[in-house]
């Protein structure tokens, strides 16, 4: 491999929200932490190269992209998933929960029941209750080991809490489905049925195992299209949280405009100038590492099924068809809430993401990030069972 994902950087002392601020969030300071969605892996160096060049120059002012920025975009759209999309569909926004947000003010009005999926990304719940609308959650079911859609509680909690929007977490975080073609479909008929507006997270689309293939929902028809605003963002892709930039596509005019509007209303203008030479440079010049990342997250995937397998049969994974978000099914340990979270956080000495984080639907089970060295996952998976033992 060109690049080596083995390699631990450390990142303690450098102001991440993942390293170094446990004691501020109630952990102890040498937890290990495997919770928010950032990799410990260097990004590309095609974009480290960009960003030397940007920070040598030494002039940060006002900026904007030009035409190559979506090119960049538009290539790697239609290369990965056969979508093609327009220049004048963008609004770039400095996140995706950002986006969601604006997109909540611009579509719905105080009081409008807005749907989402769970267990499902908690800042989805957290973004409708703080702008005053109503959360409706159509529970994912669990079947085999595997999370399937509840279609007919999906139509009906549309029509009877007479739903204005709904959230798709596509891939799903944390549950890791890849949405087939005809689950998207039906989804997006029975929205167009009760004129119910879609907007599709689809920051983790570059992440899919073999066998999944993720479809870009507004690529699916043109009506779906002019009823959707999706979100994307190289963010989890390259690991460029910090650099706060995501590309969000609106095809419909109207609704593009009431989005931009509501996005003028928060003052916010230009982006980070690191955030967008980061994002060109990672379309342009990403595809070798993204490839290796995604092979070495797939031997991540198989040390933990393994072991999960052979040393902690009790505690069962998820099989999971995207993300590099796995999520752990600990019900067989019969603990309850509290106990569990002493067993990982005191006795294992890890941090993860609690199941109820994400819902009711989550209780018993963790969230675990496994995009980091092999060397890490296994000190976590050791701490684990010795928890246990």
């Amino acid at each position: 491999m060109a690049y080596n994902f083995d390699k631990i950087v450390e990142r303690k002392n450098t102001n991440s929200l993942k390293y170094d601020f446990a004691v501020q969030r109630g952990r102890a300071e040498d937890i290990l932490p495997l919770w928010v969605a950032d990799m410990d892996f260097q990004t590309a160096t095609g974009i480290i190269d960009s960003l030397h060049d940007c920070v040598s120059h030494g002039i940060y002012g006002y900026s904007d992209v030009k035409e190559n920025y979506f090119e960049a975009i538009y290539d790697w759209y239609m290369e990965f998933f056969q979508w093609e999309t327009k220049d004048f569909w963008l609004v770039k926004t400095p996140g995706v929960v950002f986006a969601i947000a604006a997109a909540i003010r611009s579509l719905t009005n105080y009081g409008d029941s807005i749907l989402i999926q769970s267990p499902v990304y908690y800042p989805f719940r957290a973004v409708i209750e703080s702008n005053g609308r109503k959360v409706v959650a159509n529970s994912l079911v669990l079947k085999n080991e595997h999370y399937e859609i509840d279609f007919e509680d999906f139509e009906k909690k549309i029509k009877e809490e007479r739903v204005k929007l709904f959230l798709l977490c596509s891939p799903h975080n944390p549950v890791g489905r890849v949405w087939k073609r005809e689950e998207l479909i039906k989804m997006g008929e029975i929205c167009l049925k009760y004129q119910v507006k879609i907007v599709s997270d689809e920051i983790h689309c570059d992440f899919t195992y073999p066998k999944y293939q993720h479809y870009v929902f507004a690529s699916l028809n043109e009506e779906f299209s002019r009823n959707t605003i999706t979100c994307t963002s190289p963010s989890k892709t390259f690991n460029l949280a910090g650099l706060q930039v995501s590309n969000i596509f609106i095809a419909d005019t109207a609704m593009r405009e009431q989005f931009k509007q509501a996005v003028e209303r928060t003052g916010y203008s230009q982006l980070s100038l690191p955030g967008l030479i980061a994002c060109q440079a990672a379309y342009e010049t990403g595809r070798v590492w993204l490839t290796q990342l995604k092979q070495y997250l797939q031997m991540n995937l198989e040390y933990v099924r393994e072991f999960l397998k052979n040393e902690l049969p009790k505690v069962r994974l998820i099989e999971p068809e995207g993300t590099y978000l796995i999520w752990i099914d600990f019900r067989g340990l019969k603990l309850s809430e509290e106990e569990l979270e002493r067993l990982i956080v005191e006795k294992a000495k890890l941090w993860l993401d609690a199941g109820t984080m994400f819902g009711i639907e989550g209780l018993g089970f963790q969230r675990i990030n496994i995009a980091c060295s092999k060397k890490t996952l296994e000190r976590a998976m050791m701490n684990l069972k010795n928890a246990l033992q």
